[in-house]
């Protein structure tokens, strides 16, 4: 099987990318988003996230390098809001600018992840792919991000098992809390361009979201073993 999750990063940063976040579901290739939790938009975010049942929600993680001794403390602070939120875990981990990969961040993050059975970008059996990006150093490369871009990465990095392509869909709204900005709207318009769905179907890789992974997985060892395991209907979007 060849699986792929899209995830959109920043949910809850502002409006505009709460609802270009939304659109690239409802109307695109988008099946998971990662809440920021202490943004201004958390709460809209939330609240447009339970009109789409199938989209699975991770947590966003906002982490200081400079306070790595309290990771721990940190980490519950925003899983205690996540929860208030969202009603329930996230279904995966992550953090902005990927600091969890810090050697002096990431045991907590870990540790937190294994108690909570909670899937962590970049360390766990879903391989992450971070290429689908429209800047370095401060100049803007949108031919990265364009559909073209997007079915070669289908090519070269979606094989057997689960894949992760982060991306970053949003509308750009005046003042704009970051440097990556007019690079959302071109991501927004590949997610929803209908030749990358079709570039997909072609290639027999089946979207799920990340909290679609756990029972999928049930039934491939469930296969394996010789054990049959009822299927769940998932709603269509």
């Amino acid at each position: 099987m060849k699986w792929l999750i899209v995830t959109g990063d920043d949910f809850g940063m502002t409006p505009g990318v709460n609802l270009g976040i939304v659109e690239a579901h409802r109307r695109g290739i988008l099946t998971s988003a990662s809440l920021m939790v202490d943004r201004p938009a958390s709460e809209a975010a939330a609240a447009l996230a339970r009109e789409c049942p199938v989209l699975s929600l991770g947590l966003h993680l906002e982490l200081s390098t400079d306070d790595h001794e309290r990771v721990h403390t940190q980490i519950e602070r925003q899983v205690a809001r996540f929860l208030e939120l969202v009603g329930a875990l996230p279904t995966h981990l992550d953090a902005h600018h990927n600091v969890h990969h810090d050697p002096r961040l990431l045991p907590g993050v870990l540790a937190w992840a294994r108690r909570s059975a909670v899937p962590v970008r970049g360390h766990s059996e879903i391989r992450h792919v971070s290429k689908f990006y429209g800047q370095w150093g401060g100049e803007t490369h949108p031919e990265q991000i364009g559909v073209e871009s997007f079915v070669r990465l289908l090519d070269e990095e979606v094989g057997d098992g689960v894949t992760e392509f982060g991306c970053h869909p949003g509308h750009v709204e005046p003042g704009f809390p970051s440097s990556y900005a007019a690079e959302r709207e071109v991501e927004l318009r590949t997610l929803c361009d209908e030749r990358v769905r079709q570039a997909i179907l072609e290639r027999q890789i089946e979207l799920i979201g990340s909290g679609d992974l756990p029972a999928r997985l049930s039934r491939v060892r469930g296969r394996r073993s010789g054990i049959r395991v009822p299927r769940r209907r998932v709603p269509t979007t």
